[in-house]
């Protein structure tokens, strides 16, 4: 599939957004110099700045210029936490920290599963050091019940689901906020009592049964969540 210069231009523009190297506030080269840089013409770079504008990363002012005003990462969450933040730009790692059997008795109740399968895992940014911590629990049974033994599927919580046949269809997540204990504040090397972002996620399949219930520690100067309503 060819691109035309203009959504090449978007689409490197977006890219520089979204990654950080432009930043809320910070005004963009004016029309002639992103004309020339880019060898497009200035009514290319007018459409560009156009759909920019259309998707809420920068606003134009009349006679004074562009300023980005994104000021945040969006997510797909399908794909994962670390695999969706590389994808917006972030040198950002999962590391896995262990994988036991564990009980919910909450979990158990609502969903009839005796026993779960933890994934604890801690994800870094090379830069800014780590930025998340989440625990998630799988029902330990058909091909998850040795998970513990045998590890995750390329590294991947995602893939190990998906080989195992897990596919959410729908859930549920509630945000609050929470203050890091003793432990978690060393794993993610802040101070004891330090507000993250807490995200309580549960997925479930078609038939309605558990495919996996992740709780989030997210450092709040790093994740921001945002919610539509309403009809198009």
């Amino acid at each position: 599939m060819s691109f035309s210069k203009r959504d090449r231009l978007v689409h490197e523009l977006s890219r520089q957004i979204h990654a950080g190297v432009l930043t809320r506030g910070d005004q963009l080269p004016a029309e002639h110099e992103l004309a020339q840089r880019f060898e497009v013409s200035r009514g290319t770079v007018r459409s560009a700045l156009s759909e920019l504008q259309r998707r809420e990363l920068i606003t134009t002012q009349t006679g004074v210029g562009s300023f980005v005003t994104f000021d945040g990462v969006e997510l797909d969450q399908t794909v994962g936490w670390a695999t969706a933040l590389t994808r917006s730009g972030f040198d950002v790692r999962a590391e896995l920290l262990d994988i036991e059997k564990a009980t919910d008795q909450e979990l158990s109740t609502r969903f009839g599963v005796e026993e779960f399968v933890a994934v604890r895992r801690l994800r870094r940014d090379r830069a800014a050091g780590p930025v998340s911590y989440e625990v998630s629990l799988l029902p330990a049974s058909g091909e998850l019940a040795d998970l513990p033994q045998r590890g995750l599927v390329d590294d991947s919580l995602t893939a190990t689901l998906a080989a195992a046949g897990l596919r959410a269809a729908r859930g549920e997540q509630w945000i609050s906020t929470e203050p890091l204990t003793a432990h978690t504040a060393e794993l993610l090397e802040r101070r004891e009592g330090e507000l993250f972002l807490r995200a309580a996620r549960t997925s479930t399949d078609s038939t309605g049964g558990l495919v996996e219930h992740v709780i989030s520690l997210l450092d709040p100067a790093r994740f921001q969540f945002h919610l539509t309503f309403g009809t198009a």
